[in-house]
C-alpha cells in the first residue's frame, strides 16, 4: 500500500521565515501518490486526515535525524536537563550535550533550532487547516473536530515555545518581556517582532477557548486525538504555569472525569499502552511506522537492545528514591542494584544502581511502545498544588491522598503542613511524572534552581553541571541563528 502525503509543502520543518527541510509526514489511507494540498483541505475527511498527519508528526523522525522525533524527543530533553533522570554514563552520547546544558546557550544548536522549527511548523499546519479549510465540504461534525484539534495544537505549540524561549510567567509581575512570534496566517512569512509573554498567553487561551467550543460534546476518537478532556487538561496545565490557581483547580477537576487512576498492577506493566483508562492523550506507533533507535523507548525503556540502553540505562535520582516508602509502586520500578532480575536482561546490558524499568518496549528487538503525553494523575497533582496555594491545605491533602493511596496501599496520610507539605506535593509530582517530560519546566515555573548534588549524578557525565541558579540566562533558550538571520525584527535573548 502506498501512502498519501498529507499537506504537501505544509508539513515542512523549518523556521517561521524559511521552511527549508522536509518532515516525512504521511498517513496510511488509500493507494495513491501524493495529493495536492488544496484537495486535502477541500473536504471534511481531508481536514481530519491532515490532523492525523500532525499526530504522527509528534513522534516521527524529521530532518533525517535520529533524536529529532517530534515531541517525544523533546520530552526526553526536558527531563535530562533536570535532576531526576540520571545518566550513569555518557553512553554513546545521545542527549548528553543537553544534559550538560550546552545546547540552550548555542544559537547553532540542533536542539535549539529543532524545537523552534518543529512547533512553528505545527502552528503553520494548524493555520492551514483553520483558514484554508474553512470552506471544506462534508460533514459539519467532522469539520468541527478537525478545526478544534488544530486550535488545540496551535495553543500547545505556542505554550511549548513560550516556556522554552521566554522568561517564566509571574502572576502580578511584569510579563511584558519578549515572548515568541505569533503567526495566524500560514502564508505570511514577513519579518515580525516577538509578542510579549503576556500577549502569548492571551493567544494561547484564545485558541484553547476555540478548541473547547468545537470539541465539547464530541465523542472521543482515541487517545491520539484531542478531546474535551485533554483540552481541559491543557487549560489546567497552563493555568498552573501562570499561577492562576482558581482555573487550575477548575480545569484539572473537569479534565480527569472519566479517567480513573490505574491500579498498581497496571502501573508496573511498562507505561506503553495508550488505551490505559488513565491516559488522556498519547500516541501509538504501529509496526510499519517504527523508528527503531529513534523511538522514545529506544532511549527511555530498560529492555530494548540498543547501544544507548545497554551502555547508559536511565536511572532514578537516588535522593528522590529515598524519599519514597518501600511499599510505593513507583519505588518498586527502580532497582537499587540495577540487575532487574524480573526482566532477564542479557549479560551485555550494563547494570547500574537505581536504574528504572518504568518504561518497557515491546521487546528487546522492538523499540515500539505507546508514549503518554497527559494522564489523570497529572490533574490530581495540579489540583493539589493549586489548592495549596489557594490556602486550602485540607482540600489539597484530600485530593493528593487519592493519588498517593493508589500508588501505595499502605499510605495513611500526609502529616506535614505549610512549606514541608508543599515539598510533599513536589515529591509526589517528581516520582509520578518521572521521565514524562515535565521536570525542567517545573523547575522553571517554580523559579527554583537545578540541583543535582547529593544524588547519583556523576560530575564527569554532567561535565560539572551540578547546579544552575534560577537566575541563569540558560533557562531562556537562545533563538536559533537561522531565525535571527531570516527575521531582522526578531530580538535575540540574552546569553
Amino acid at each position: 500500500m502506498k501512502k498519501i502525503k498529507i499537506l504537501v509543502g505544509a508539513l515542512l520543518i523549518g523556521s517561521t521565515m524559511m521552511m527549508s527541510s522536509c518532515s516525512d509526514d504521511f498517513l496510511d489511507t488509500k493507494p495513491s501518490s501524493s495529493v495536492d494540498e488544496s484537495l486535502v483541505l477541500s473536504t471534511a475527511d481531508g481536514l481530519l486526515a491532515a490532523v492525523n498527519g500532525m499526530h504522527r508528526n509528534m513522534y516521527v523522525r524529521q530532518n533525517s535525524s535520529q533524536g529529532q522525533n517530534g515531541y517525544t524527543s523533546q520530552m526526553i530533553i526536558s527531563d535530562v536537563m533536570a535532576e531526576d533522570v540520571v545518566f550513569p554514563t555518557a553512553g554513546n552520547n545521545w542527549f548528553v550535550s543537553q544534559l550538560r546544558w550546552l545546547d540552550a546557550a548555542n544559537v547553532n544548536s540542533g536542539s535549539v533550532a529543532y524545537a523552534w522549527d518543529f512547533w512553528y511548523s505545527m502552528i503553520k499546519n494548524s493555520n492551514k487547516i483553520i483558514v484554508k479549510g474553512a470552506n471544506a465540504t462534508g460533514e459539519q461534525n467532522t469539520k468541527e473536530r478537525a478545526f478544534g484539534e488544530a486550535y488545540a495544537y496551535k495553543a500547545f505549540g505556542y505554550f511549548q515555545l513560550v516556556q522554552l524561549y521566554s522568561k517564566r510567567y509571574v502572576k502580578g509581575g511584569d510579563n511584558s518581556s519578549v515572548g515568541i512570534i505569533i503567526r495566524d496566517d500560514s502564508e505570511d512569512n514577513s519579518p515580525k517582532e516577538r509578542a510579549t509573554v503576556e500577549e502569548v498567553y492571551q493567544e494561547i487561551w484564545r485558541n484553547l477557548e476555540k478548541a473547547e467550543e468545537l470539541l465539547k460534546n464530541k465523542k472521543t476518537m482515541n487517545n491520539s486525538h484531542f478531546s474535551i478532556s485533554n483540552v481541559y487538561g491543557l487549560k489546567a496545565r497552563i493555568a498552573l504555569v501562570q499561577q492562576d490557581y482558581v482555573n487550575a483547580v477548575k480545569y484539572a477537576s473537569l479534565a480527569k472525569v472519566g479517567h480513573p487512576l490505574m491500579e498498581e498492577r497496571i502501573y508496573q506493566e511498562g507505561f506503553n499502552k495508550y488505551d490505559n483508562d488513565e491516559w488522556m492523550w498519547g500516541i501509538t506507533i504501529v509496526d510499519d511506522q517504527t523508528d527503531y533507535f529513534g523511538n522514545f523507548m529506544g532511549y527511555m525503556s530498560r529492555n530494548y537492545n540498543s547501544t544507548n540502553i545497554r551502555q547508559s540505562p536511565k536511572a532514578f535520582n537516588s535522593a528522590l528514591y529515598k524519599k519514597l516508602a518501600d511499599t510505593d509502586v513507583r519505588k518498586k520500578l527502580v532497582d537499587p542494584t540495577g540487575k532487574h532480575e524480573s526482566l532477564g536482561l542479557p549479560s551485555n546490558f550494563a547494570k547500574f544502581p537505581y536504574t528504572s524499568q518504568k518504561f518497557l518496549s515491546v521487546s528487546a528487538g522492538d523499540s515500539r511502545g505507546d508514549v503518554v503525553f497527559m494522564r489523570a494523575s497529572e490533574m490530581f497533582l495540579i489540583e493539589a498544588e493549586a489548592k495549596y496555594f489557594l490556602g486550602d491545605e485540607a482540600g489539597s491533602k484530600a485530593i493528593l491522598s487519592e493519588l498517593a493511596k493508589k500508588r501505595d496501599s499502605k499510605f495513611v496520610g500526609f502529616t506535614n503542613s505549610g512549606a514541608a507539605y508543599l515539598e510533599d506535593i513536589y515529591v509526589q509530582r517528581r516520582a509520578e511524572l518521572w521521565g514524562e517530560g515535565f521536570r525542567w519546566f517545573d523547575l522553571k515555573r517554580q523559579g527554583r534552581k537545578l540541583d543535582r548534588t547529593g544524588a547519583n549524578h556523576s560530575s564527569t557525565v554532567t561535565n560539572g553541571v551540578m547546579t544552575v541558579e534560577s537566575t541563569d540566562s540558560r533557562w531562556q533558550w537562545l533563538i536559533p541563528q537561522s531565525e535571527i538571520n531570516a527575521n531582522p525584527l526578531c530580538k535575540q535573548n540574552p546569553s
